[in-house]
Parts: structure tokens; C-alpha cells; sequence
């Protein structure tokens, strides 16, 4: 399985903005990753809630001094075609693989993994459930997002938070490869109940989590 999480120019419009990031892990081979960026497209749209999350300028999102995206999503790609389990999983699979999809279509590339997906949103949501006999929705709205699925599964999160478009926690620029990284941890321990990488073991499974 892959776990994959990248890092664009905006929200989820892939014909307006552009990848510059690419994260992912290998679930079975945690030791096997995949990390590289590019620039963005010149017709490809920048937001500044984007630029204040990634921690990035726009002019460094338009190097003409990296790859271009469609390179970046050809080597990609082409780490995912060594991979036996090619199922795609990420927190909010639609905006992940929404963008590759459609960046793919554009430049006339082949996808190499298939079209059904693991989205750990509904992973974390469903196991809440079973805890807890209600779903975490509020004001008729899942709040499930990445920070709630780290807090649920007892690992602090130092990123930088952002909520229309002002910060309401201060911390580290996101990276695709440390997302990617975060969520296949809280796979392992939402599913197996189990640590994943030796980085997250100083944060203590839950006991709720030990229960499989």
C-alpha cells in the first residue's frame, strides 16, 4: 500500500493550481520512500493560505531551477510501478488523487495504481465510532481532519494550523513526506494497533488503540 500525501498551490482546483510536492511511503517497506518537488506550471494558480501552510514563496514555487511537474509526476510514478500493493491511501484521498488524476490527463500520462482508495479520514472516523458509539461531527460538519486523526491517535502535532485563511496555531511548514509519514503511523495504529516508524515511539499508543 502507499500511503502518498502532496503538497500543492492551492485548494482542491487541480486545473487551476499545481503540485510541487510529492511525499509517500511504502506501508509494507516503511524504509522505502519517495520525496521530490518541482515548480508549478507558469499557467498554474498560487494562494496565499498555500504559501503561509507550505512555508513558501511564490517565486520558489516557479524555480525554473526544478524539475517540471510533469517530471515530478513521471518519477513518481515510476517508484510506484516498483511497488507490488499499489493501493493509494491518504487523508482525504479525493484531493490527493484528484490532483494526480488530472495532472496525469494533462500531460498525457499513464497512472500506474488503480482507481479505488483508502481515504483515513473514514478509517479514523469509523474507529471513533466503534469507541465511542457516535460519529466526531459537529455543526453538521466531520471533524476528523488530519490534527483530530494525530490527537486520536496520541501523537502531538507541530504544524502550522490555518482556518479561513487565518493561523490559529503556529508551527512547522507542512512537507509531503512527514504528512505521508504521519498518516501511515496512524494507519498502523487506527488498524493493527501497532507503532510504525521508530520516530512516533515516544508518543505512547492509547490504550483505546490497543484493543483490535
Amino acid at each position: 500500500m502507499i500511503i502518498i500525501d502532496i503538497e500543492t498551490s492551492g485548494n482542491f482546483d487541480p486545473v487551476k493550481n499545481g503540485i510541487w510536492q510529492i511525499g509517500a511511503v511504502e506501508f509494507e517497506n516503511p524504509n522505502n520512500i519517495f520525496l521530490e518537488e518541482s515548480r508549478i506550471d507558469d499557467t498554474d494558480n498560487v494562494e496565499k493560505n498555500a504559501l503561509k501552510i507550505i512555508g513558501k514563496t511564490e517565486e520558489e514555487l516557479r524555480d525554473k531551477n526544478k524539475q517540471s511537474q510533469e517530471q515530478l509526476l513521471k518519477n513518481f510514478f515510476d517508484w510506484v510501478s516498483k511497488i507490488e500493493n499499489k493501493t493509494l491511501l491518504a487523508h482525504n484521498t479525493p484531493f490527493d488523487y484528484g490532483f494526480l488524476v488530472l495532472k496525469a490527463k494533462k500531460y498525457g500520462l499513464e497512472i500506474p495504481f488503480q482507481h479505488r482508495t483508502f481515504d483515513l479520514h473514514v478509517i479514523a472516523s469509523m474507529k471513533y465510532f466503534n469507541i465511542n458509539k457516535k460519529f466526531p461531527i459537529e455543526k453538521g460538519k466531520s471533524q476528523m481532519n488530519l490534527p483530530k486523526v494525530l490527537e486520536f491517535c496520541g501523537i502531538s502535532d507541530k504544524r502550522i494550523q490555518i482556518k479561513d485563511g487565518e493561523v490559529i496555531k503556529e508551527g512547522s511548514s507542512h512537507n509531503a513526506l512527514e504528512d505521508a509519514k504521519l498518516e501511515a503511523e496512524c494507519f498502523s495504529r487506527i488498524v493493527y494497533g501497532k507503532n510504525l516508524f521508530k520516530e512516533f515511539e515516544k508518543f505512547p499508543l492509547p490504550d483505546y488503540l490497543r484493543d483490535i
